[in-house]
């Protein structure tokens, strides 16, 4: 439970391909090829441009089929 637990308390937030924080993780409107989620505190050590990056990857991927897409390396998030 404390991986989980740890996930939670990370507030995620999805980031749209433009890179700004659209709102909480899981609300996408595109069920099929999701917005990318980053945990807030990630998300805003990220400039704008870095954010929009990562997501356009996973947009990218996402409409060849991917579900799961890689962080660009700035957005790479480490575990504790």
């Amino acid at each position: 439970m404390g991986q989980l637990k740890q996930w939670r308390d990370q507030n995620w937030v999805r980031i749209g391909i433009d890179g700004s924080i659209k709102g909480p993780c899981g609300t996408s409107k595109d069920k099929k090829n999701p917005d990318r989620c980053l945990p807030k505190r990630k998300a805003l050590s990220l400039s704008k441009a870095e954010r929009a990056s990562t997501a356009r990857k996973k947009k990218k991927a996402g409409a060849r089929g991917k579900t799961v897409v890689s962080n660009t390396p700035k957005a790479k998030v480490r575990s504790k």
